[in-house]
């Protein structure tokens, strides 16, 4: 079984997961993405249902478009680069802020092949998480592989964060 495909299975049971866990809590999620270019958004809507508890998705992916349509600051951008856990921050809560959304995630990162550095290799990934009326913060991962593989373990990762968040904010 190509690789592809079989990735595409695990995705979308997570997706089950998540989008069972959302419906449950009557949440809606929203997403920002730059490295993943809209791979997260189009796999949760793939099943049918998905206007149930996903709102929106956010393509960011030149830091214009990050100022421009989530409002993240360009002097994060400036002092932090665009890959950083403060700029994925500041995108999940620009997400959530534009949207009617419970729960944003942001994601930016190196896919590659090229465009990285001894500080941020190829592979390099931020995750940003934001909830309405509370927390938010990012998380750092290194991935390898190509960029499809990268781009498929970056929405792997987030997918399987997000029913993480949920379940977690929700227990209490």
């Amino acid at each position: 079984m190509p690789r592809s495909y079989s990735w595409g299975f695990i995705l979308q049971d997570l997706v089950e997961k998540l989008g069972q866990a959302l419906t449950d809590r009557h949440m809606m999620l929203v997403s920002a993405e730059s490295c993943t270019g809209g791979l997260l958004a189009a796999t949760i809507t793939h099943k049918a249902g998905a206007s149930k508890y996903f709102d929106r998705g956010f393509i960011t992916y030149s830091n214009e478009a990050k100022t421009e349509m989530l409002g993240v600051a360009q002097t994060i951008i400036d002092m932090n680069g665009a890959v950083s856990g403060q700029v994925a921050e500041a995108m999940a809560r620009g997400a959530l802020r534009k949207s009617q959304a419970h729960l944003a995630i942001a994601i930016t990162g190196i896919a590659g092949p090229d465009g990285g550095s001894d500080k941020k290799p190829v592979g390099t990934v931020y995750f940003g998480y934001a909830l309405k009326g509370g927390s938010a913060g990012s998380v750092h991962y290194e991935f390898k592989g190509s960029r499809t593989e990268i781009q498929m373990q970056a929405s792997h990762t987030a997918l399987k964060d997000l029913i993480e968040i949920v379940e977690r904010e929700h227990a209490n």
